[in-house]
């Protein structure tokens, strides 16, 4: 069994959590506020230091860094001990989990797409035999309301999951959809840390997952 620890959307008040143990950290993005270097750095210093044996994170719509700059310069500040997934995937303990940043076109921020045939060839690529499922937006119609009531998440991100063995979906991105929901045997889990006003008042969501070894 596997503990996870599941946070996104820290932009930058990552040094404000207070974190339980586990096996796992898994974030979901917006690690910063503007995206810059430094602010990039700030945050893997500290992911770096956490008492996790598996950190694992992907970028959001804020870490511009991530988008702008090439595979190279973003691996060669990406501490060993850290898992950056990026339309990519890793096995822990027989659990495959893989990741991506996109979400849908969003006031162009960074790893936008457009709804339709342009963001569905980035869900083209999850692994149908996924376990677990990290994207920084959620599914159109669950945990993506936003406070003036409209659902802003993928409708080909859901017609994905229905089509996988996706067993948990964690996202983040609509603040103001934290919180779980099981639908059709998928765990969905908007894990975002701060409200609409950027406080820091949500906390982290610890899920225990069985193992395959």
């Amino acid at each position: 069994m596997l503990k996870l620890v599941l946070i996104s959307d820290t932009h930058g008040l990552h040094d404000q959590l207070q974190l339980p143990s586990g096996d796992a950290i898994l974030h979901a993005g917006d690690v910063s506020s503007r995206g810059t270097e430094s602010e990039i750095i700030d945050f893997l210093e500290w992911f770096e230091n956490l008492d996790y044996k598996h950190k694992i994170f992907i970028a959001g719509n804020h870490d511009f860094f991530f988008e702008n700059n090439s595979k190279e310069k973003t691996a060669s500040i990406i501490p060993p001990s850290i898992t950056y997934l990026n339309d990519s995937g890793i096995i822990i303990e027989g659990v495959k989990i893989w990741g991506s940043p996109i979400t849908p076109w969003f006031f162009d921020w960074a790893f936008n797409r457009k709804r339709g045939t342009e963001i569905k060839k980035h869900w083209d690529l999850i692994p149908d035999d996924t376990d677990i499922l990290m994207t920084h937006g959620p599914v159109h119609g669950i945990l993506d309301k936003t406070t003036m009531g409209v659902a802003a998440g993928c409708e080909e991100l859901l017609k994905k999951i229905e089509n996988s063995s996706i067993k948990l979906h964690l996202s983040g991105h609509i603040h103001e959809g934290y919180g779980e929901r099981m639908v059709n045997g998928v765990r969905f889990i908007n894990a975002s840390v701060l409200d609409i006003r950027y406080r820091q008042v949500n906390a982290p969501v610890i899920l225990n997952f069985k193992t395959k070894t």
